[in-house]
């Protein structure tokens, strides 16, 4: 399949605007211009019932957590919640890059969405990510009751390196028995080397490039023997057993297709409910286009209904 009429427009004007490559910038530099990037592509002014921002301990430093309420609770009433990951190679992104996705997701599935501002790299580098990712998680079971939190509706999500993290903090939660529901994994980073077919396909000329990608793992690994840990590389890890049901998407243009894939069939054959979909005509990071791509607006209400039904009320809950 061809690229969607609306992507291949999309990557002409970024060609034309002659930004510098991320992996030629300082990490700071790379953070403002993703948010400018972000900014100028995202859906604008998308309603939320109430949106809250909170502070929570974490391992090295406090935690900042921005909380999304899609409507009043009834009397009684406790909703599901996502926690969330945002993408952005562990370098880059924030919760304000992420932010109208996850009122979109909040709206779309009427769930609470807590997102976790966890600590970037080079400053902080790995297992910092996860670290922090999953003591928001941790402190989302044992508190979320004080906020109306259903405990037993409980998803993780996020894209590319925040997609990494929930597939993460999945694995660590059903080992420490917390009680996760579903995953939504949006094109998720999973494997230890960016080996695959799709990462030699689409090296350049589709936003994310092979370039940038070893710029990310650079900045966020200590030494090459992190690509050995589950934590940076879920793909290897040895058990995938009794997880939540997953969502995965992927872009039929990224270079981390093949992994996602690979992370999907890995899932299924360990006995687990995964559904997986390829938008074939996208590119990486086109989750969070609404604004321009009719492609990202079609794939985010597809996120919501999954995550709506992933965490629908049963019998047990």
């Amino acid at each position: 399949m061809p690229l969607d009429p609306q992507v291949r427009s999309l990557l002409d004007a970024a060609e034309k605007a002659g930004l510098q490559p991320l992996w030629q910038l300082t990490p700071d530099q790379a953070r403002a211009q993703y948010r400018m990037r972000v900014q100028r592509m995202e859906a604008k002014n998308v309603p939320i019932h109430k949106v809250e921002e909170l502070r929570i301990p974490g391992p090295d430093r406090p935690i900042g957590l921005r909380i999304y309420w899609p409507r009043e609770r009834m009397i009684g009433e406790t909703l599901p919640v996502l926690v969330w990951f945002h993408g952005g190679g562990f370098v880059i992104g924030s919760l304000d890059t992420h932010d109208t996705a996850c009122r979109f997701l909040s709206n779309g599935a009427d769930c609470i969405v807590i997102s976790v501002d966890y600590r970037l790299a080079p400053e902080a580098k790995f297992p910092a990510a996860i670290d922090d990712s999953f003591a928001a998680l941790r402190w989302v079971v044992f508190n979320g009751a004080d906020l109306g939190i259903d405990i037993g509706r409980i998803a993780v999500g996020g894209d590319s390196a925040g997609g990494n993290l929930a597939a993460v903090c999945a694995l660590m939660a059903r080992d420490a028995g917390f009680p996760v529901r579903f995953q939504l994994l949006i094109y998720p980073c999973t494997a230890p080397e960016p080996e695959t077919a799709s990462h030699r396909a689409f090296a350049d000329g589709y936003l994310l490039t092979r370039q940038t990608i070893t710029w990310f793992y650079r900045h966020y690994l200590r030494s090459s023997k992190d690509t050995h840990d589950f934590r940076y590389a879920p793909l290897i890890a040895d058990d995938l057993s009794s997880l939540p049901p997953a969502w995965l998407c992927v872009a039929g243009f990224d270079p981390l297709r093949d992994e996602g894939v690979q992370y999907a069939t890995r899932l299924i054959e360990a006995g687990n409910r995964v559904t997986l979909v390829n938008y074939e005509g996208a590119v990486h990071g086109f989750f969070l286009m609404q604004g321009g791509l009719e492609i990202a607006r079609r794939a985010i209400d597809d996120a919501s209904a999954a995550l709506r039904d992933g965490l629908k009320k049963t019998e047990e809950t």
